[in-house]
């Protein structure tokens, strides 16, 4: 599998064998338990680092294993990425070392509507009470994030299973009200019993 890493105006192009992922699963799962008591990301302590944060989290020792030159450290975090991140093309690794704004594109990439639309499929996540729709719309949209200039979210796909990023807003305030609508869309959506 390939993810192409850029810093800078240049492109890094790691091409990790399938086989090194499957065998890595022990060293990826290590990766999550150290991530699992919380990590800094720059200023902020992250407690529960979200699926997308640890990636970003790897992304850094990705950028310090290409820095040092280190090949086996570097295919290790590009395919922990990989296994993580289904459909992540390349990232783009941010050289003053703001974790937060390690930036992934995914192919078949498509922005997210500011109202997720209800699933037409069947045998998603099924009716949930108030606390427990509360508790997965929290999963399903991540916190807003800086992305260059702008602010944006990801919301998870049930039905495609992968993360979608909301369109790039001007102004954390404004990433953060179309983040509410997003959330409160999917805990309605959960709650009538639908997994989008």
């Amino acid at each position: 599998m390939l993810l192409k890493a850029i810093i800078d105006d240049r492109i890094y192009e790691l091409n990790v064998p399938d086989a090194l992922i499957g065998q890595a699963q022990p060293f990826f799962e290590k990766l999550d338990q150290d991530m699992d008591a919380g990590w800094q990301m720059s200023r902020e302590w992250v407690e529960k680092p979200d699926r997308l944060q640890r990636c970003q989290i790897v992304a850094d020792k990705l950028l310090t294993a290409l820095e040092c030159e280190n090949q086996k450290l570097g295919m290790m975090m590009a395919g922990y990425i990989l296994a993580r991140l289904p459909g992540v093309e390349s990232v783009e690794l941010d050289v003053q070392g703001e974790i937060q704004n390690n930036r992934f594109n995914l192919t078949e990439h498509r922005p997210t509507e500011e109202t997720p639309r209800p699933a037409t499929r069947s045998g998603g996540l099924g009716r949930l009470g108030k606390l427990e729709a509360m508790e997965q719309a929290g999963k399903d949209v991540t916190k807003v994030f800086k992305v260059g200039r702008g602010w944006r979210f990801s919301v998870f796909d049930h039905v495609t299973g992968t993360w979608q990023d909301s369109p790039l807003a001007p102004t954390e305030d404004d990433a953060s009200r179309l983040r509410q609508e997003a959330f409160k869309a999917r805990y309605e959506a959960l709650q009538r019993g639908r997994d989008h």
